[in-house]
This record gives C-alpha cells, sequence and structure tokens, in this order.
C-alpha cells in the first residue's frame, strides 16, 4: 500500500511537472489545436457533404485531424524533454520507469483531450452532425490507444535526429487496428447498420493490450 502511494506520488509529480511547462510554453496546444482544426475546415470545403454521404465521411475527417495533431504533439513535447536534458535527470532520479511512462501518458492525453474538446464542437457545427454522449467514449478509448503507442515510440524517436519523420514511420502501422476501430465505432454511431462487430470491444481490447505492452517494455526502450 506505502509503495502504490509512493508511485502515484511520483506519476503526479512528473505530470504536474510537465503541465507547468505547457502553460508556460502553449506550444504543443497552439499547434495542435491550429492543426486540428485547419484539416477539418479544408476536409470540410474539399468533400461534396450530402445527407446520404456524410456518415461516411466525416468521421474519417475527424480521425485524421485528430491522429496528425496527436503525433504533432507528441512528437514536440519529447523532443523539447530531450533538448533540455530533462529527461536524462529525471532517469537520474530513484523513480519507477512505469511512474515515468504513466505520467507521460496522462500528460499526452490531457494535451490532446484538450485540443479534442476545442475541436468536436466545430467538427459538429462544419460538418452538422450531432455530438452524442457516445462519442465522448470512442474518442477517449480512440486517443488511449494512439497515446499508448506515441508516447513509447516518441520517447525512442526523441533520441534521433530525424525524430519529425521516424516517429510516424513507427506509430502509424501499430494504431491500424485503433484507427479502423473508432472509425467504424463512429460511423456505426451515426448511421447504426446491423451484423457489426462490437468495435468498442475490440477498441478497449486494443487499449489495454497496447498498454500492457508499453508499461513492461518502456524501461528497455528509455535507457537505451
Amino acid at each position: 500500500m506505502i509503495e502504490l502511494r509512493i508511485f502515484l506520488l511520483h506519476v503526479m509529480a512528473i505530470l504536474w511537472k510537465d503541465i507547468r511547462y505547457e502553460l508556460r510554453s502553449r506550444q504543443t496546444w497552439l499547434g495542435m489545436g491550429m492543426f486540428a482544426l485547419l484539416v477539418l475546415v479544408i476536409f470540410n470545403f474539399t468533400f461534396d457533404l450530402r445527407v446520404d454521404n456524410i456518415s461516411a465521411v466525416a468521421p474519417g475527417v475527424l480521425w485524421i485531424a485528430f491522429i496528425f495533431a496527436s503525433l504533432l504533439g507528441l512528437g514536440r513535447t519529447l523532443a523539447a524533454e530531450r533538448e533540455q536534458h530533462s529527461m536524462d535527470r529525471l532517469l537520474l532520479c530513484p523513480v519507477d520507469r512505469k511512474a515515468i511512462y504513466l505520467a507521460k501518458l496522462l500528460g499526452n492525453l490531457l494535451f490532446i483531450g484538450v485540443v479534442e474538446i476545442v475541436a468536436l464542437p466545430i467538427y459538429a457545427l462544419l460538418f452538422n452532425v450531432p455530438l452524442p454522449a457516445a462519442l465522448l467514449l470512442i474518442v477517449l478509448l480512440g486517443t488511449l490507444g494512439i497515446a499508448t503507442i506515441g508516447t513509447l515510440f516518441s520517447v525512442m524517436a526523441a533520441a534521433t535526429r530525424a525524430r519529425e519523420l521516424l516517429l510516424p514511420i513507427l506509430v502509424f502501422p501499430l494504431i491500424v487496428p485503433v484507427v479502423i476501430s473508432v472509425v467504424r465505432a463512429t460511423q456505426q454511431l451515426m448511421a447504426p447498420t446491423v451484423n457489426e462487430p462490437p468495435w468498442i470491444g475490440l477498441l478497449i481490447a486494443f487499449d489495454v493490450i497496447f498498454l500492457s505492452i508499453s508499461m513492461l517494455t518502456f524501461q528497455y526502450v528509455v535507457e537505451e
């Protein structure tokens, strides 16, 4: 019980450090937000969105905006850690590596979540679609899957010179199951169909698998 409390205190301390840094710089939030909104606006003017095809197009547009904005933020946060050597100093502390990973993951979820909260009403306005409560659950599960893999590989890519190029190459193939699940779950929410697999259940399974693997392998990745 005492060890768990110390673990959680370490997680919260690292998370609070990242939040304070982002509140001072505001680079990640502003860059991710502008990118997501730009993607939504461009696709809104590019596609001929009619009532009969909006349920097929709009979910894909939403998740394209979220995925690319997420990777932009993930790459920037860990790159700043490496540039200022704060990650190196953090690794010298007697802190469980799992606590470091969990704090970074929660921080990335928070940063991405702020952007998504702002982008969702604009998405609903531009594409003339409702925002049911179940969509928030899908967004949360999808963001968790993307951030879980993205946080792990952003630490690996941040140590290289070509980190902006390497991170998408590493992350995109692994998050394909999550992307397919969230897009189809969003489509099913907008236009329910029969004989569809339980996409939310598959999404939860992918999140659990990715989170477990990332927690176990982070200590080896960060020490390389």
